[in-house]
């Protein structure tokens, strides 16, 4: 990230170079937004399969003892939403600066957003997942929203420090954050077994993940599905990632393919010695299934492999788009990356709604669409449906979204009015 003031030549679609538009303030680097579309596309395919397949909430589909490699990668190829999602939040919160807003007014909009995110994370998205409010018994997940507003939170302060130190902070907490997995909290069991404690709570939402009771048991629980660390230290990453756009375009693309290829090549030497990640890979009794155990990193929290399997072809895909032009299938998905929250909220009411009408057309059992996670939780075994069906319906959905995601984006390119930058 060196050359930061070299010029540059490339065009945008607006016949601008892509750091002149965005400084202006007008114009978007559609690199950046094709890949943000993309993942958000996928993401719903993750969701999608959770409501609409027959195991979706019953069945891990990376426990290698019962998959099968079609299952097995239809949840694989979601692994690439959140690392990009999280890291492209801290990339446009750089594009940001670059436009010329101050340090100040951009701390304290970070901080603001990131409270807001909290917020929606356990009111508009835990509804939207469980079709209740009853908070009686289950507070709501700690998700990739969750981690996005506390990511720009502890952002909100970083950005004053030099880009290096960000930089530094960032990677290295990607790069360390496993020496820390020996440190674990006995998970609570039962009223029988001791609850964790405050220290042993805040571990887990900032590292080891689970549930755990905020007021204590007998009291509602929380799930902790997106332990703060390393997501901040990826946001981090991704803030001092945004630089590399004032560098010229061949040098760009140099860099980000260089770093691509560098990340899959730790990745597949460090995976292939079984070492830095929690889920070591074993021969199964298939050659594709013992490929998809190579594959399966862990993700809650996720690895520093993980995020090298992730983030590495992301750097690849970045730069083989570097020249992209918002038309054809390519702005389909661009569409999409240019409204990513309110995407991110519709796709579950596109997921679970689907699921719904699937369910009350065949005549299935849709009372699992209504409860909460906890003992009492079931599905029956006559619910669901086979891939097949859960990819229909995620199509379905993606084209469903489109109009409303068009709308919204025009929305945002035509006004300036503040709480646009909220949702």
């Amino acid at each position: 990230m060196a050359s930061y003031a070299t010029p540059i030549t490339m065009t945008s679609d607006t016949g601008a170079s892509p750091v002149a538009s965005v400084a202006a303030g007008r114009g978007r680097i559609d690199s950046v937004d094709l890949l943000r579309g993309l993942i958000m596309v996928i993401m719903l395919l993750d969701h999608t399969r959770d409501f609409v397949h027959a195991t979706g909430l019953t069945q891990d589909p990376t426990n290698m003892a019962t998959t099968h490699p079609m299952l097995f990668f239809t949840r694989w190829i979601t692994h690439f939403c959140a690392p990009i999602f999280v890291f492209l939040a801290g990339t446009s919160v750089y594009f940001q600066e670059m436009r010329g807003k101050p340090k100040r007014d951009l701390s304290k909009f970070l901080l603001t957003r990131g409270l807001w995110l909290v917020v929606v994370e356990f009111t508009v998205v835990r509804f939207l997942i469980f079709w209740t409010i009853d908070y009686g018994s289950f507070l709501g997940m700690m998700q990739v929203i969750w981690a996005i507003g506390w990511s720009m939170i502890v952002l909100a302060g970083l950005i004053h420090l030099p880009l290096r130190a960000v930089a530094t902070f960032g990677i290295g907490m990607i790069v360390l954050h496993n020496f820390a997995d020996s440190v674990t909290v006995a998970p609570f069991r039962g009223p029988d077994t001791p609850l964790p404690g405050f220290f042993g709570s805040l571990w887990i939402v900032l590292h080891q993940g689970g549930v755990f009771f905020p007021f204590g048991f007998p009291g509602p629980a929380a799930l902790a599905l997106y332990p703060l660390i390393p997501w901040i230290g990826v946001m981090a990453a991704g803030y001092t990632f945004g630089a590399i756009y004032r560098m010229a375009p061949d040098e760009r693309k140099r860099w980000l393919t260089r770093a691509g290829l560098a990340m899959i090549a730790a990745f597949i030497i460090l995976r292939a010695l079984n070492v830095w990640d929690p889920q070591p890979w074993a021969v199964q009794r298939s050659a594709a299934l013992t490929v998809c155990s190579f594959l399966n990193v862990n993700k809650y929290p996720p690895s520093f492999l993980f995020l090298l399997m992730t983030l590495g072809p992301a750097m690849l895909f970045l730069a083989y788009c570097d020249s992209v032009r918002a038309s054809g299938l390519g702005s389909f998905f661009i569409t999409y990356g240019r409204v990513p929250l309110f995407f991110y909220v519709l796709q579950w009411a596109a997921a679970k709604g689907i699921a719904f009408t699937l369910g009350m057309l065949t005549d299935k059992p849709v009372d699992y669409l209504f409860q909460s996670p906890g003992p009492a939780f079931s599905v029956s075994p006559q619910s669901g449906f086979s891939l097949g069906v859960v990819y229909a319906a995620w199509i379905a959905g993606v084209l469903l979204l489109y109009p409303l995601c068009r709308w919204f984006a025009g929305v945002k390119a035509r006004r300036r009015d503040w709480w646009l930058s909220y949702i």
